[in-house]
Protein backbone atom coordinates (compact mmCIF):
# COMPACT_ATOMS: atom_id res chain seq x y z
CA UNK A 1 0.00 0.00 0.00
CA UNK A 2 1.36 3.70 -0.82
CA UNK A 3 2.61 5.84 2.00
CA UNK A 4 0.62 8.45 3.73
CA UNK A 5 1.91 11.36 4.27
CA UNK A 6 0.99 13.90 7.40
CA UNK A 7 3.24 16.82 8.61
CA UNK A 8 5.46 15.94 5.73
CA UNK A 9 6.46 12.75 7.33
CA UNK A 10 5.86 9.71 5.79
CA UNK A 11 3.60 6.34 7.73
CA UNK A 12 2.64 2.98 6.60
CA UNK A 13 -1.24 2.89 5.85
CA UNK A 14 -2.48 1.26 9.09
CA UNK A 15 -0.17 3.28 11.44
CA UNK A 16 -0.94 7.09 11.58
CA UNK A 17 1.53 9.27 13.37
CA UNK A 18 -0.19 10.62 16.76
CA UNK A 19 -2.69 13.83 16.25
CA UNK A 20 -0.67 16.71 17.85
CA UNK A 21 -2.49 19.61 19.50
CA UNK A 22 -1.18 21.92 17.47
CA UNK A 23 -3.06 20.26 14.63
CA UNK A 24 -6.57 20.45 16.32
CA UNK A 25 -6.04 23.80 16.91
CA UNK A 26 -5.21 24.47 13.35
CA UNK A 27 -7.89 21.89 11.40
CA UNK A 28 -9.59 23.90 8.90
CA UNK A 29 -13.43 22.90 7.69
CA UNK A 30 -15.38 23.76 4.48
CA UNK A 31 -17.81 26.36 4.90
CA UNK A 32 -21.66 24.70 3.73
CA UNK A 33 -24.82 26.56 3.42
CA UNK A 34 -26.11 25.69 6.89
CA UNK A 35 -22.74 25.24 8.21
CA UNK A 36 -22.05 25.02 12.15
CA UNK A 37 -21.42 28.14 14.53
CA UNK A 38 -16.91 28.51 13.97
CA UNK A 39 -16.94 29.90 16.89
CA UNK A 40 -18.20 26.65 18.52
CA UNK A 41 -16.11 24.62 16.29
CA UNK A 42 -13.13 26.64 17.28
CA UNK A 43 -13.87 26.36 21.41
CA UNK A 44 -13.99 22.54 20.85
CA UNK A 45 -11.14 22.33 19.45
CA UNK A 46 -9.23 23.72 22.15
CA UNK A 47 -10.67 21.69 24.47
CA UNK A 48 -9.53 18.68 22.52
CA UNK A 49 -6.08 20.23 21.86
CA UNK A 50 -5.60 21.33 25.54
CA UNK A 51 -7.07 17.33 26.69
CA UNK A 52 -4.57 15.79 23.86
CA UNK A 53 -1.63 18.07 25.36
CA UNK A 54 -2.36 16.63 28.91
CA UNK A 55 -2.68 13.08 27.60
CA UNK A 56 0.56 13.06 25.77
CA UNK A 57 2.22 14.53 28.48
CA UNK A 58 0.90 12.30 30.92
CA UNK A 59 2.17 9.18 28.58
CA UNK A 60 5.28 11.07 28.42
CA UNK A 61 5.99 11.11 32.86
CA UNK A 62 4.70 7.54 32.93
CA UNK A 63 6.95 6.07 30.27
CA UNK A 64 9.81 7.75 32.09
CA UNK A 65 8.41 6.03 35.70
CA UNK A 66 8.46 3.26 33.83
CA UNK A 67 11.94 3.26 32.66
CA UNK A 68 12.66 4.01 35.93
CA UNK A 69 11.04 1.20 37.41
CA UNK A 70 12.48 -1.44 34.95
CA UNK A 71 16.03 -0.11 35.70
CA UNK A 72 15.13 -0.50 39.45
CA UNK A 73 14.16 -4.15 39.30
CA UNK A 74 17.30 -4.68 37.01
CA UNK A 75 19.47 -3.56 39.53
CA UNK A 76 17.98 -5.35 42.41
CA UNK A 77 18.05 -8.65 40.23
CA UNK A 78 21.35 -8.25 39.16
CA UNK A 79 22.21 -7.18 43.01
CA UNK A 80 20.07 -10.10 43.95
CA UNK A 81 21.82 -12.53 41.87
CA UNK A 82 25.11 -12.13 43.05
CA UNK A 83 24.16 -12.08 46.63
CA UNK A 84 22.26 -15.42 46.29
CA UNK A 85 24.49 -18.94 46.24
CA UNK A 86 23.38 -21.43 43.28
CA UNK A 87 21.56 -24.40 44.46
CA UNK A 88 23.88 -26.96 44.66
CA UNK A 89 25.57 -25.29 47.47
CA UNK A 90 22.66 -25.40 49.59
CA UNK A 91 23.14 -28.30 52.42
CA UNK A 92 20.67 -30.86 51.59
CA UNK A 93 19.65 -31.35 55.24
CA UNK A 94 19.47 -27.70 56.16
CA UNK A 95 15.89 -26.62 54.99
CA UNK A 96 13.23 -26.58 57.73
CA UNK A 97 10.97 -29.72 56.00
Amino acid sequence: MAQVYRGGQPYPAGHPGRLTPHEVRNCEFAVRRRGVDLVEVREFQARVADELAMLNETVRQLSQENDRIKRALRDWQTMHARECRPPQEYDRNSGHW
